[in-house]
């Protein structure tokens, strides 16, 4: 099977410093939207700590920080999209490179977790909810926003990120599917915005 991890990092090291300057079909018009909307979903939570996981430039941290003081962490395959993240952050958010499946903190440690369009490309997409579920606190929230489909499309999508993209993408859901994998690992799905016919934002509470 393809390294997946090490064909996204690639990738968005590729990317890392004109990804906030381009507004194509990926990079970056989706994650904005994802990001402002799962921004305006937090303007209703407290919380102290928060972690964002595939947080490439750290755009949605960037976001939270002008609007709540929290302490903020995000995590990425992607060396050069932490070094720009770093670069652009206020406030001194914590950045670090690492992988979705074996997150580097401990149980039991953020009140929100966020997952904002780089599901699609963990190839070990159950070991990255259990990892999410691991390190949030009792009754935290995961937030879930990605771009995806079903039926047909999804099968197709699939198949040509499997065969022939070298871009580390690995497969597209629709938000149902992630309604029954955060439930499958012990979430309860408390709401589901469908953003457009393409993206949708998930919310799961840790029992």
């Amino acid at each position: 099977m393809k390294d997946f991890e090490q064909l996204s990092k690639k990738h968005f090291d590729k990317q890392a410093n004109i990804y906030d300057e381009t507004n194509t079909f990926y990079y970056s018009k989706f994650p904005k939207i994802s990001c402002e909307n799962v921004a305006e979903i937090l303007k209703n939570y407290n919380y102290e700590k928060l972690l964002d996981i595939g947080c490439g430039t750290g755009y949605l941290i960037r976001l939270l920080q002008a609007q709540r003081q929290a302490q903020y962490f995000g995590i990425d395959i992607s060396p050069n999209m932490i070094e720009v993240a770093k670069n652009k952050s206020k406030d001194h958010a914590n950045f670090t490179v690492g992988s979705s499946s074996a997150l580097p903190y401990a149980d039991n440690t953020f009140d929100i977790v966020c997952c904002i369009q780089s599901f699609h490309h963990y190839p070990y997409p159950d070991k990255a909810i259990k990892e999410a579920y691991r390190v949030l606190k009792k009754h935290g929230l995961y937030i879930l926003s990605d771009t995806g489909c079903g039926g047909i499309a999804k099968h197709f999508d699939n198949f040509i990120f499997k065969h022939f993209m070298r871009s580390g993408d690995y497969a597209v859901y629709s938000s149902k599917d992630i309604e029954k994998i955060m439930i499958k690992h012990h979430f309860k799905v408390i709401e589901t915005i469908k953003l457009s016919n393409y993206i949708y934002t998930v919310i799961g509470k840790k029992q």
